[in-house]
């Protein structure tokens, strides 16, 4: 699987980053993209084998990201979306959904979705709202049961691809007790608004706009069968939550080098020694950074959810963020004012690479919850403020 996958997205990604170009200048979402996407079969790459999906693990997606984000990082970010919904899905084992009482029924409409994945549906994620961003304990979304289903009103911001995936995967908190936090696939369609919001300095073509909610879904879309499982899944499975990024920033990173090559030897920039000493660093913390998200992906799939396993997401997570924006910014500089032009690839990396420490987790949020680990505390717990 990991070949077959890993080919289709490196075959794929210089298509990517062709038209990588237009779609930031347009702020457009990369139709042609996903297109793509779903013709090389990769919406059903976290689809367990048995739903019709490849069964690939976080380690196989990890380095399927990374290749799609050296041609365009928005799209590889967008896939990302896709692959947390399916990943997490696929990743409710019999053991896990006896812990959480998950019933049977709420398996069957589980199976349903995924296999719909494998066959080119995708799915965005609905969680971040104005004010509250990412923190699921502080959402102002609500829901409430009604015959039949279940209804959900409220708004999101920064959903990337808007507008374009057969459904959303929303979080949102009971009307009848604020602290239970619940996840539910909405289909596209009616009830559904989006506002074209997304104006941002990087990841432009991501479409990651504002929806607005005022929905009735039928009952098999609460995720799990069972209220209040948003916030024991972020516990469970942080990867999802936190590393899943990492991947996508250490492809963009890694772009970034790439395209400065080709410039420096362009315009015959290569004998200068300061220059090349800085492609040297720029290669060097990409392959660490590199390395540190795949002992992340391998601690995954070997033990999720395992104390030093969630250390090594944080990493992950940390040092993918911030290496791609100073290895984004090295390059640029080596490069010089011509690199700085709209339209150059450096100029739209530079742009896209300072957005990888603003996703949640934050690098600020990442590095606390590791000093408190160093320092013998919870980092789940004992922060100032609420995690998720």
């Amino acid at each position: 699987m990991t070949v077959n996958a890993l080919a289709a997205a490196r075959r794929l990604a210089p298509r990517f980053a062709a038209r990588a170009a237009r779609h930031d200048r347009d702020g457009s979402f990369p139709v042609d993209d996903f297109a793509d996407l779903r013709e090389a079969g990769l919406f059903g790459l976290m689809v367990p084998r048995e739903l019709g999906g490849a069964g690939g693990t976080f380690a196989e997606y990890a380095a399927v990201a990374t290749e799609l984000a050296r041609g365009n990082g928005a799209t590889a970010l967008v896939f990302n979306m896709h692959a947390s919904v399916t990943g997490a899905l696929g990743a409710v084992t019999e053991e896990v959904a006896e812990a959480l009482g998950v019933p049977d029924e709420a398996l069957a409409a589980r199976d349903r979705l995924l296999r719909a994945a494998a066959e080119g549906s995708w799915y965005a994620v609905a969680m971040s709202e104005r004010g509250a961003g990412a923190r699921l304990s502080q959402l102002s979304t609500v829901y409430e049961p009604v015959d039949g289903g279940w209804h959900i009103k409220g708004s999101k911001t920064f959903c990337s691809g808007a507008g374009h995936p057969d459904g959303y995967l929303v979080a949102a908190r009971s009307a009848a007790d604020q602290s239970v936090v619940s996840q539910f696939l909405v289909p596209a369609g009616e009830g559904l608004t989006v506002e074209p919001t997304w104006d941002s300095l990087g990841m432009r073509a991501t479409s990651s706009h504002d929806l607005h909610l005022d929905v009735t879904v039928p009952a098999d879309r609460l995720l799990g069968g069972v209220e209040g499982l948003a916030l024991v899944v972020a516990q469970l499975m942080p990867h999802w939550l936190v590393a899943s990024y990492a991947a996508v920033y250490v492809g963009v990173a890694r772009a970034a080098v790439d395209a400065a090559a080709e410039h420096l030897n362009a315009r015959g920039l290569a004998g200068l020694p300061a220059v090349r000493a800085r492609l040297g660093r720029a290669d060097a913390a990409v392959a660490a950074a590199q390395l540190v998200v795949a002992e992340a992906a391998r601690r995954v799939d070997e033990a999720p959810g395992d104390a030093e396993t969630n250390r090594w997401v944080w990493r992950a997570k940390l040092l993918a963020g911030t290496t791609a924006a100073d290895v984004a910014a090295s390059m640029l500089e080596a490069a010089g004012t011509s690199a700085t032009r709209r339209g150059h690839p450096l100029e739209r990396l530079y742009r896209d690479a300072r957005c990888g420490s603003l996703h949640p987790a934050t690098s600020d949020v990442c590095a606390d919850w590791l000093g408190i680990a160093a320092l013998g505390g919870d980092p789940d717990r004992d922060g100032s403020a609420p995690r998720w």
